[in-house]
């Protein structure tokens, strides 16, 4: 069986990137605009070149205060140049550490607006231009950002979520609702299952839809993020 592709979302301050790096083959570090500083992603990054982890870069909305889960207006120059900013202090550390930035994976509103708003998305494309050659694009299947990089040429690589419930038009159950985050690995493995062996992914309303996906993000401040990595890689990974 083909081999699963898990990535998580590190550098966050949950610092439980010990237990996780050995068993995962992506990581997004945050840049700094929702979490994180050069140190680190310093840190996160020497961990990630340790256990031959695929190195991401994380970018968000620069909040902070909100963990970038807010959306924010922007000026088009200030986000651009935010957007870039964060990029480059990762990818900064990664070259200096001997190590190759392989893809870029926005971080919370900024990656669920994106995934339905076209003026942003073509913003946020042209805040990543330099690196549409060389470096993938984690994104949802068939999101606005993902049709839109396609026909640029961008590298996509389609993201699902194994511990985030969905709505009928794929996209994520508000964080608000207690049933938006799956913290049971049983309940995290059968949504992978049925999404990466049957390309479905069953919904809040209990409805089947159609989903593709080449990589599966698990959070690390998900509860019980460490033990559902550690199922997801003997059930899939052995």
């Amino acid at each position: 069986m083909k081999k699963l592709d898990v990535n998580c979302d590190v550098g966050e301050g949950i610092n439980n990137e010990q237990h996780l790096m050995p068993f995962i083959q992506s990581c997004n570090i945050a840049c700094g605009g929702h979490a994180g500083n050069a140190q680190t992603i310093k840190t996160v990054v020497n961990l990630a070149i340790k256990y031959g982890v695929k190195i991401g870069a994380h970018p968000s909305y620069p909040d902070k205060d909100n963990f970038g889960r807010i959306t924010l207006k922007m000026d088009s120059l200030e986000f651009i140049n935010s957007i870039r900013g964060q990029i480059k202090l990762v990818e900064s550390i990664v070259l200096e550490k001997g190590g190759m930035l392989n893809h870029i994976k926005p971080h919370g509103a900024l990656y669920n607006d994106i995934a339905k708003n076209n003026e942003l998305s073509k913003l946020f494309l042209d805040a990543i231009f330099e690196y549409k050659k060389n470096v993938k694009l984690y994104v949802p299947y068939n999101s606005v950002i993902s049709n839109i990089a396609e026909k640029m040429g961008f590298s996509v690589i389609f993201e699902a979520f194994g511990d985030r419930s969905y709505n009928n038009d794929l996209s994520l159950v508000s964080r608000n609702k207690e049933y938006a985050v799956l913290n049971s690995p049983k309940d995290v493995i059968n949504q992978i299952s049925n999404i990466f062996l049957n390309n479905f992914v069953k919904t809040i309303s209990g409805k089947k839809v159609f989903i593709k996906a080449d990589t599966f993000c698990i959070h690390s401040d998900t509860e019980n993020a460490n033990k559902i990595i550690n199922e997801i890689a003997i059930n899939f990974n052995k």
